[in-house]
């Protein structure tokens, strides 16, 4: 890495890229690289004086960068004849995935890795948080934007790194994790992975890079051996004593050696009390003095896109959601129930990829029939191609819920703007992301 004086990336604006392109930036490398759209996060990193380009040519790549000091990472979104990829493989540069790079740069730290199918990004966003807050000397590279930082990057640290283990074309197995955690092990990826027990397979060949057991941390249920963590159940990291106080959670935790009383903690849903528990449980086992770890759970202000209020009015309530797999969906589903029970609640859900789309179909029009009111869009593609007879038309055949539409994202607003909902969320992981700043502004306009 001290060899190594320009990165070049190719995807540079994918969440994950993003963090390591600051990271580089931040510790003094020339910086720059190639994104099929510009973005809010483009335009972030932009700002910060990196160069980037929206056209796959050869010829927008800097003259300086070469091949004996310059480094190239590539996201696996990219597809295989892609230019500027092609390039830099022909003429022997160091070509490699984010993940390797990850595993690079924080094989000689103490490296915490979160795993799991969902959770990742806000259980190691709480995490990087309580140990930055903390005083620990960490950098934690996100799959998120968190509100406390405006970054995906917290720390400049050097000995202490945190990282999310993302299952995805089996990345995690990269890293060398000291402590780490599963948070769940549903299926998903199966275009990769083919099946369920294959991905249970990864999770366990991940679960055994860390020897001593004791450092791993698992949600109650999982068929994995480790620290057991669960709310309202008996395990070895207990959340219990469980109230609402001025909209934010009230509760007690017993570890293995203590109870931990009246712990705030603001972000909603059963399935981010777990995530903060995990979070804890490491932390605690690393060290971390108790009210430290209480004190950032309380000031922790939550990952964009996760469960993110835009708007918190008297008669209209907005909130954005990264959620794209039906267990997503459906925590979202207990959240707002939870914060909203007598009020109706429109979901917007833009479905990603057509092969998770098809592979969890009916879990997907179960989790949404749940809401009062549904608008869908069209399959969000990322990095695939059409698959016939896959569509949004056939998701919403399956929806029980009467109250359901399908519409395109020029007559959205029109179609939200009609509702007599008093909630609104947006769901999914594709670029509706991009849609929720106008949304957010007809919706005020409407107050």
């Amino acid at each position: 890495m001290n060899q190594i004086h320009n990165v070049y990336f190719i995807g540079i604006g994918g969440i994950g890229m993003s963090a390591l392109a600051r990271y580089f930036k931040a510790i003094g490398k020339n910086v720059c690289g190639y994104d099929k759209t510009e973005t809010e996060l483009t335009k972030e990193l932009e700002a910060l004086g990196i160069e980037i380009h929206f056209e796959d040519s050869i010829s927008l790549i800097p003259k300086d960068y070469y091949s004996e000091n310059t480094l190239v990472i590539i996201t696996p979104a990219v597809p295989k004849t892609h230019s500027e990829w092609n390039y830099f493989l022909e003429r022997e540069y160091q070509v490699k995935k984010r993940a390797e790079v990850l595993g690079i740069i924080t094989k000689d730290t103490f490296c915490f890795a979160v795993a799991g199918t969902h959770g990742k990004t806000t259980t190691s966003s709480i995490l990087g948080h309580i140990l930055y807050e903390s005083g620990a000397d960490v950098t934690a590279f996100l799959g998120g934007i968190v509100e406390n930082y405006n970054s995906n990057l917290i720390g400049s640290g050097k000995t202490v790194t945190v990282v999310e283990a993302d299952e995805f074309d089996r990345s995690f197995l990269h890293l060398y994790p000291n402590i780490a955690c599963v948070t769940s092990m549903d299926a998903d990826h199966l275009d990769i992975y083919g099946d369920t027990a294959s991905i249970e397979a990864s999770f366990v060949e991940f679960a055994g890079k860390v020897e001593d057991k004791n450092n791993l941390f698992i949600a109650k249920g999982l068929p994995l051996e480790g620290i057991s963590v669960a709310v309202n159940e008996e395990a070895d990291y207990k959340a219990f004593n469980i109230r609402i106080e001025n909209s934010a959670y009230v509760f007690d935790v017993q570890t293995p050696s203590e109870i931990i009383k009246d712990i705030r903690f603001s972000l909603p849903g059963k399935h981010n009390l777990t995530n903060a528990l995990i979070a804890l449980a490491m932390a605690n086992t690393y060290g971390t003095p108790t009210e430290s770890i209480a004190k950032a759970l309380f000031t922790f202000k939550g990952v964009k896109r996760r469960f993110s209020y835009q708007i918190k009015e008297e008669n209209v309530v907005y909130i954005d959601d990264y959620a794209h797999h039906p267990t997503e969906i459906n925590a979202v589903h207990q959240a707002v129930t939870e914060l909203y029970p007598e009020e109706k609640v429109l979901a917007i859900f833009q479905p990603h990829l057509f092969s998770r789309t098809k592979d969890f179909i009916d879990g997907f029009a179960s989790s949404l029939s749940a809401f009062d009111e549904v608008i869908l869009l069209d399959i969000y593609p990322a990095r695939e191609l059409p698959v016939e007879g896959v569509n949004s038309e056939w998701l919403l055949s399956k929806m029980g819920n009467p109250n359901k539409k399908l519409v395109s994202k020029t007559d959205l607003i029109s179609e939200i703007l009609k509702s007599n909902a008093k909630v609104v969320v947006t769901i999914g992981a594709g670029d509706i992301g991009e849609l929720v700043k106008p949304i957010k502004e007809a919706l005020y306009e409407k107050v």
